[in-house]
């Protein structure tokens, strides 16, 4: 009894070493499981020199009462034996490293053991290595767990005390001193290592939540920061993008101070130091110039590093993080601290975490401004493939109607001249109301209505309220021109084009059918998918069209074009439909 208590006495002073190993940063890679020779060396190390302060902490048992002696283990008699707790830190080793770690830190604890000498010192030296490589296999059984259960543990834990029992008896099997020292030690040993094992990995699962927890905590924190940051970082200026983001990380982080810059100057400061740490300041610093040139996170620890020249600042500590847009500094963002001791592993965290998130908004963002100019270059691609022939023949159709019907060349022209008009106002908007794209298409039907009355009869159908339905402008104009130029093309008379929109659900669906010839088999699949360079069908038009639906309004609203069985094409799209009333007029143009 009174070697047990003992025994769990100095177990304790070696658990408060084990809690001080877990905090240290290399002990993270063992827990993940990143493996490399050299931290495999370094382990093996450090668990060897846990196993000797394990040694120091044991007890030596002399005398013939096998009296303990409660001093620590500096040196053993020839006729004493050290009872050691280095099997705890070898199968800690064993289980967390694997074989090589746990047979290193064995060697290294086991080599002390036989310097010492005493009575079996032998079996003392040779459990250590043996059990360290057997507790490095048993961990492969569980290597789909992160941590092993204590449960685990206290179970793995009883065997190396039992093994070291096997050894002083085969090694000194002929003394009968042996066999009492080991009624002696024998329960008390497997009793107190088993349950130092167990302790030290709830220990380590303790730490491993806690970690988890910290960069749980920090990912969320980061994530809510860069959400609430959107609004500033698309800000043009970048004066407002840097009070934005002063403002809200002082705020939301609690720092001593917050600062921004650009690649020159402090653009912005919160919090302490504002006497000195002004805007408009150049950046001269080297921690600054550093983090600039190297794009990577740096932090200063106190006001040497950080060069500050104001005797009184406030400011000790500093995290810089470089704000990366398309892999350039554009700026620093500088979380200030007024002690060291502030900056912890969680902020570390945060800082990388956010230093990232900003860079993916600023790269958005920045993508989503490139769209929206090819769109409006699109746009201006539209208006500029206005076909001059239309043009021609429509104002000498106006000229040649002058002389028969003067009435009716004036109403063309005004047609032609809302046609017009409509064109040239493409690029100032991305949408427009529904009812403006009919009057614009209403135009373009009286023109050529009225040059091709002979060979075609054009129909519009539209339900009475759309003003309040938007969509990408001349998105069906195009399709009408596609039908007159392609559908029905050789048609010298009884041709016919219909211009409807219908509501079918919560759809309204647009369509244009013309009884032409249709489209050919070979390039169907491929209509407003392609531009189709050939002359002989075009599809410039259609693909324009079908491109600006989906970029604007969505995949759903994409073109879809067939042949219809009776002859002729029918090409079509939807808008999402909130009608206000559910009536519908022809107009027969």
């Amino acid at each position: 009894m009174n070697l047990t208590i003992v025994l769990f006495e100095r177990l304790g002073l070696l658990l408060v070493i084990a809690f001080v190993l877990t905090r240290s940063p290399g002990f993270r890679s063992l827990l993940y499981r990143e493996f490399s020779f050299k931290m495999a060396g370094i382990h093996a190390c450090v668990f060897g020199l846990f196993g000797i302060a394990g040694t120091l902490t044991g007890v030596v048992i002399g005398g013939s009462d096998f009296t303990v002696m409660n001093v620590f283990v500096w040196n053993v008699e020839d006729d004493q034996m050290v009872v050691s707790s280095s099997l705890v830190a070898i199968v800690i080793a064993g289980l967390l490293g694997g074989p090589v770690v746990g047979l290193g830190a064995g060697i290294i604890a086991g080599m002390h053991l036989f310097f010492l000498g005493g009575i079996g010192f032998f079996a003392n030296s040779l459990v250590n290595p043996l059990t360290g490589l057997l507790a490095g296999f048993t961990a492969r059984f569980f290597s789909q767990e992160r941590v092993i259960s204590p449960t685990k543990a206290l179970f793995i834990g009883i065997f190396p005390p039992i093994l070291l029992m096997h050894l002083l008896l085969i090694f000194d099997s002929q003394d009968r001193t042996m066999v009492e020292l080991i009624n002696t030690i024998g329960l008390p040993v497997v009793l107190s290592n088993s349950l130092a094992i167990a302790i030290f990995t709830a220990m380590i699962a303790i730490v491993l939540r806690e970690q988890e927890n910290e960069a749980a905590f920090a990912t969320k924190q980061a994530l809510t920061i860069a959400e609430e940051a959107l609004p500033f970082l698309k800000e043009e200026s970048f004066q407002k993008k840097a009070e934005g983001l002063a403002d809200l990380l002082y705020a939301r982080l609690k720092l001593a101070a917050v600062t921004v810059t650009n690649e020159k100057e402090v653009m912005a400061h919160k919090g302490l130091g504002g006497d000195h740490h002004e805007t408009g300041n150049q950046l001269v610093t080297q921690i600054s110039q550093r983090a600039l040139a190297s794009k990577d996170i740096l932090v200063a620890y106190s006001h040497t590093e950080i060069q500050c020249t104001h005797k009184k600042c406030p400011l000790e500590a500093v995290i810089v993080i470089p704000i990366l847009e398309t892999n350039q500094t554009i700026g620093l963002i500088k979380l200030y601290f007024r002690k060291p001791q502030h900056i912890r592993p969680v902020e570390l965290m945060l800082a990388e975490g956010l230093g990232q998130l900003i860079a993916n908004q600023l790269k958005t963002i920045k993508a989503e401004r490139l769209e929206l100019h090819t769109r409006d270059a699109e746009l201006s691609n539209l208006q500029a493939q206005i076909n001059p022939h239309f043009l021609f023949n429509t104002l000498h159709m106006i000229a040649a109607l002058f002389r028969k019907d003067p009435e009716k060349a004036r109403h063309i022209t005004v047609q032609l001249a809302h046609f017009m008009r409509f064109n040239l106002k493409l690029v100032s908007t991305q949408l427009v109301p529904l009812e403006k794209e009919t009057e614009h298409v209403k135009a373009y039907i009286e023109i050529i209505q009225t040059r091709f009355t002979s060979r075609m009869q054009i129909h519009f159908f539209q339900p009475e309220e759309i003003s309040h339905l938007l969509i990408p402008p001349s998105s069906i104009q195009p399709l009408v021109e596609n039908s007159i130029r392609h559908g029905l093309e050789h048609i010298s008379e009884g041709g016919r084009v219909d211009v409807r929109m219908e509501r079918i659900g919560e759809y309204i669906k647009i369509s244009v059918c013309d009884n032409g010839r249709g489209f050919p088999k070979a390039i169907i699949s491929q209509a407003g998918e392609t531009v189709l360079t050939g002359k002989k069908h075009g599809g410039t038009g259609l693909y324009n069209v079908n491109q600006r639906l989906i970029n604007l309004l969505g995949e759903e609203a994409r073109l879809h074009v067939r042949n219809l069985s009776a002859g002729g094409s029918e090409v079509y799209f939807r808008l999402p439909y909130r009608p206000i009333t559910n009536t519908g007029k022809e107009d027969s143009i």
